[in-house]
């Protein structure tokens, strides 16, 4: 089975400028998907999580750094790089941009071979970027992917899916320094729990951003998932700070940890793809 295609967004108003972009990025072998307005780039980022988004900053219903702080500001998109289209007199805004996370710049009118090697160069620090989550240092992505293609190999198995719900509307409260620390928190206290009566041999990762997942024996997942579940629960109150943590009225938004079992046993899962599509409905 060939690699998989990078999948490009184009998200610009030019009709001439986003036909040009798709047919060249289609014959240099990526998936191409485009987006005439920013409401619509956001939705189709959304529903379809490119490996990257090029983003004219002149649209015609919000601009480019809007639309740049919504997938900013969403766990679900939030990691993908962004390289924005301007004008080469717009300085100052191309500096907001930046400092909303965007990955890299081109300005207009732009040579088309440049423009592919940023987008190559950006694709490729992702890659790297990808093998280990930012946030917590864990495995990631092609790391995870291995050892899940371990998974198919062999049976009498058990992976534990630890997640925790209600994470945007924290983020929204206490912005995403503290979101990070609570990923790092939960990170450790899951790496502990392993460590005092896993084995050596479990293996513990991000299945996205904040989801993790501990693949182990199938004798050690009840009394794994026990302790998690001890150690986090109990621990969930002191994410907030003191003088929000009693309120009763926001109880239906607090965090709150939930962890989906999937056996070696539920299957046979025939592919990678098979594996974590039933992985993610764990997630509850």
């Amino acid at each position: 089975m060939g690699e998989a295609k990078s999948k490009i967004l184009i998200v610009e108003d030019n009709l001439d400028v986003a036909n040009m972009l798709n047919a060249y990025f289609h014959v240099k072998g990526y998936e191409v998907l485009v987006a005439n307005r920013g409401e619509d780039g956001v939705h189709v980022c959304q529903a379809s999580h490119p490996n990257l988004i090029i983003l004219d900053n002149c649209l015609p219903d919000i601009n480019g750094y809007e639309v740049a702080r919504s997938i900013r500001g969403n766990l679900h998109t939030m990691d993908i790089p962004i390289i924005i289209l301007c004008e080469q007199n717009d300085h100052p805004e191309l500096l907001h941009g930046l400092k909303l996370g965007a990955d890299d710049y081109i300005s207009k009118p732009f040579d088309i071979q440049e423009l592919q090697l940023r987008v190559d160069n950006v694709l490729r620090r992702s890659r790297q970027d990808s093998l280990n989550n930012p946030v917590t240092g864990l495995p990631a992505g092609t790391l995870v992917d291995e050892q899940l293609n371990e998974c198919l190999q062999h049976a009498d198995w058990t992976i534990l899916v630890v997640s925790l719900k209600n994470l945007n509307a924290f983020c929204d409260a206490y912005g995403f320094v503290a979101l990070d620390d609570v990923l790092r928190a939960v990170s450790l206290m899951v790496h502990k729990a392993i460590r005092d009566i896993g084995s050596a041999e479990d293996f513990l990762g991000h299945l996205d951003s904040t989801v993790f997942i501990i693949i182990t024996g199938q004798e050690r997942a009840a009394s794994l998932e026990a302790r998690i579940r001890e150690r986090l629960e109990q621990s969930l109150d002191y994410f907030y700070p003191i003088k929000d943590r009693d309120r009763s009225a926001t109880r239906s938004k607090r965090l709150l940890l939930t962890i989906g079992t999937l056996r070696s046993s539920d299957g046979p899962f025939i592919s990678l793809e098979v594996l974590k599509f039933f992985l993610m409905r764990k997630k509850r």
